[in-house]
C-alpha cells in the first residue's frame, strides 16, 4: 500500500491512544494537521505558544491514561517547546513530541528551519529519532511511545521530514500496537526480606513517597497501616498518599516541613522511601536527616545513594515492589504496638494547631490563605484537580490544601518552570472534562502564560484559574528581604488583570477580603460547570512565611561557609540600621 507519512503519523497516534495534540501548524507540519483534523479520536489543539502547549501535554500525561503529545514545527517550535519538554524530563513525565523536519531529499543547503534539533534536545529528552523513510514512521512512533513510558518516564522527540509527509511511499504492512506488560526484571526476594526485617524491628518506622509511587497509593496505605508508620510526601508526589489517611503528615519531614511531619519523623529509625530522588525541594534544601536504615525503592537505579546512603535498594516499578513488600509483611503476622493510636492522635493535633496558627494570623485587609483554602476545599469535589504554578503559592497550597486522590495535585517541581499552571489546567480539563479543575497561580506566573486564556475561552474550558495577587514575585521577594533588606526586580507593576481576563473572553471575579471568599468561589464553580473559564483574582496575604520558606532559609544559612555567612548577616544588619 502507498501512504503519506502524515497519514501514518495519524494512524500511529490513534493506535497508542493519543487523544489530544498541542502545537501550532507551520509549513513543515500542515500535512499532519490536515490528517489529525480527520481523526475520529484525536483533537488537535491550537495554542498561543509551543512552550505552553508542552505544559498542556505534560498535564494530560499526569492526569490521564493518554500520553501528552506535541505536534510542532522545527527550530523555533522546538526551542519554544523546550521549557515544557525540560519540565517533563526532570519531573519524569512521559511526553511525545512529533516535529516536522526539513526535506531529506533536497539538493540545497540552508533550508528554512534547517538545524540539528537532536543535538539541541539531547539534554532534555530520553531519546530523539529522525525518520528517513515511510516504512519507519509507525514503528518509530511505537518505539518512541515505549521509551517515553518505560523505566523512569520522560519526553521523546520524533522528527519527520516534510517531503515524507507530502509524498506517498510504499508500506509493507500496518502494525498494531501491543503494550508491554510490566514485570520485575530482577529477583528481589533477598531485598524484600531485608526490608521487612528492618521495618518490623524499627521502633519508629516512617514512609516517604514521591510521584514515582503515585500509582501505588493503596499499597502505601496498606503498608502504613501494618507498621503504623507516618507518611510524608514530596511536593511533586503530594497526591501519592491521601490527606484523609490518619497517618498522612504533609510535605517533607525536616525543618522545612509542617509540624505534623517534623514531629512524626523526629525519631524515625527506619525510612521506607519510594519513588523519590531526595532532590532539593523534596528534602527542604537537603535539610532532612535520613536514618541509617534507609530502604530506597525507585525505578531509576541512579538515584540510589546519590544524596543519602541506603541500607537496602530495590530497582523497579513501585506498584510491583510495594505489592511484594506488603504481601511479605502480612505473611509475618506483624502487629504494631500503638493500640491507642497515639501517633495518629498526635498527627491530627499538630495539623489542627498549625491551621489555628494560620487562622490567628492577622491578614489585615488582605485574604488569609487558610481561609481561602478551607473554603475552596469545602466547596469543590473531593476528586477535583488542583494544579499549582511555581512560587510562594506552591508551598502555601502544599501546606494548607489537602489532596485526596492520586494524580489530583501537581506542580512544576525539579525543572521548576513558572508559567506552568494556566496551560496545565487547560490540558487537565480537556483530559478530564467531567472533573473540576482549579489552578493556583502567582501573579508573576500568571503574566507568563495568560495568553492561553484565549485558548481556554475558545475551547470552552470550564475551569477556575486563581491568581494569588500580591504585586510581587513573592518567593524571591521574601528571600531578598532578609539578607538584602531590599527588593530588586521582584515588584510587579500595577497591572489591570480584569482587562486582560475580559479581553480573552473569560469571566473575572475579585476576592478582596475574607468576606468575599465563599460567594466568589461558589460563583466560580457554577460558571465553570457551565463551561465558562473563570479567573479568581485574590488579594492574597503573603506576610506570614510558610514552614518551607523559613526552613530552607535556616538550612541554607547553616550550610554557608563562615566568611559568607558573616558577610550575609552583617550586610542585612547594616542595611536595617541604615
Amino acid at each position: 500500500m502507498n501512504k503519506t507519512a502524515a497519514w501514518l503519523v495519524r494512524y500511529a497516534l490513534e493506535q497508542i491512544n493519543v487523544r489530544f495534540t498541542f502545537g501550532i501548524p507551520g509549513v513543515h507540519n500542515t500535512e499532519i494537521y490536515d490528517e489529525l483534523a480527520h481523526s475520529p479520536s484525536i483533537t488537535p489543539v491550537l495554542v498561543t505558544h509551543e512552550g505552553y502547549g508542552a505544559f498542556m501535554a505534560d498535564a494530560v500525561s499526569r492526569s490521564s491514561d493518554s500520553i501528552g503529545t506535541l505536534v510542532i514545527v522545527p527550530a523555533a517550535g522546538a526551542t519554544h517547546a523546550a521549557s515544557g519538554i525540560g519540565e517533563a524530563y526532570l519531573d519524569g513525565i512521559p511526553m511525545l513530541i512529533i516535529c516536522g523536519g526539513v526535506r531529506n531529499d533536497s539538493q540545497f543547503d540552508y533550508q528554512l528551519h534547517d538545524m540539528d534539533q537532536h543535538k539541541m534536545l539531547e539534554a532534555i529528552t530520553k531519546k530523539t529519532y529522525k525518520v528517513n523513510t515511510h516504512e519507519e514512521v509507525v514503528s518509530t512512533i511505537f518505539e518512541a511511545f515505549t521509551v517515553a513510558n518505560e523505566g523512569e518516564p520522560g519526553p521523546v522527540f520524533v522528527e519527520i521530514p516534510v517531503n515524507l509527509q507530502l509524498d506517498k511511499g510504499a508500506i509493507a504492512q500496518l502494525p498494531v500496537y501491543q503494550p508491554k506488560i510490566k514485570s520485575l526484571e530482577h529477583n528481589i526476594e533477598d531485598e524484600i526480606n531485608q526490608a521487612v526485617e528492618l521495618l518490623t524491628n524499627a521502633k519508629n518506622p516512617g514512609i516517604f513517597v514521591g510521584w514515582g509511587a503515585v500509582e501505588a497509593s493503596d499499597l502505601t496505605s496498606e503498608i502504613a497501616d501494618i507498621l503504623n508508620a507516618p507518611v510524608s510526601i514530596t511536593l511533586q508526589g503530594l497526591s501519592a498518599f491521601s490527606a484523609k489517611h490518619p497517618l498522612h503528615t504533609g510535605m517533607s519531614f525536616g525543618p522545612a516541613a509542617v509540624p505534623a511531619a517534623t514531629n512524626a519523623f523526629e525519631h524515625c529509625d527506619c525510612l521506607l522511601a519510594v519513588g523519590t530522588r531526595f532532590a532539593e525541594i523534596a528534602t527542604g534544601s537537603f535539610g532532612v536527616k535520613v536514618p541509617e536504615n534507609l530502604i530506597h525503592i525507585d525505578i531509576n537505579k541512579q538515584v540510589f545513594n546519590a544524596n543519602y546512603p541506603a541500607k537496602v535498594t530495590m530497582e523497579g516499578d513501585a506498584v510491583l515492589l510495594l505489592k511484594a513488600l506488603a504481601q511479605k509483611l502480612k505473611s509475618t503476622g506483624f502487629k504494631h504496638t500503638d493500640v491507642a493510636n497515639v501517633k495518629q492522635t498526635k498527627i491530627k493535633q499538630d495539623k489542627q494547631l498549625y491551621l489555628e496558627e494560620w487562622f490567628n494570623h492577622d491578614s489585615g485587609n488582605r485574604v488569609n490563605p487558610t481561609s481561602f483554602f478551607l473554603a475552596l476545599r469545602q466547596q469543590i469535589d473531593d476528586d477535583a484537580f488542583v494544579i499549582a504554578d511555581d512560587g510562594n503559592h506552591t508551598f502555601l497550597t502544599a501546606e494548607l490544601m489537602p489532596c485526596y486522590y492520586p494524580k489530583h495535585f501537581f506542580s512544576p517541581t525539579d525543572f521548576n518552570c513558572m508559567g506552568y499552571a494556566i496551560p496545565a489546567v487547560i490540558g487537565t480539563k480537556l483530559a478530564n472534562p467531567q472533573k473540576q479543575v482549579v489552578g493556583i497561580i502567582g501573579d508573576g506566573a500568571f503574566l507568563m502564560s495568560y495568553t492561553e486564556l484565549f485558548t481556554a475561552s475558545n475551547l470552552g474550558v470550564g475551569a477556575i484559574f486563581t491568581i494569588f495577587n500580591d504585586g510581587e514575585l513573592a518567593q524571591i521577594s521574601q528571600a531578598q528581604s532578609v539578607p538584602y533588606n531590599k527588593k530588586t526586580c521582584t515588584v510587579l507593576s500595577n497591572l489591570k488583570f480584569k482587562a486582560l481576563v475580559e479581553a480573552s473572553g473569560c469571566h473575572y471575579l475579585r476576592i478582596e477580603t475574607n468576606r468575599d471568599i465563599n460567594t466568589a468561589i461558589s460563583q466560580a464553580i457554577k460558571l465553570s460547570t457551565d463551561g465558562v473559564a473563570v479567573v479568581l483574582d485574590v488579594n492574597i496575604d503573603y506576610s506570614k512565611k510558610t514552614r518551607f520558606t523559613k526552613g530552607i532559609i535556616a538550612t541554607n544559612l547553616k550550610r554557608m561557609k563562615f566568611p559568607t555567612k558573616v558577610r550575609m548577616i552583617s550586610r542585612a544588619l547594616w542595611r536595617r540600621v541604615n
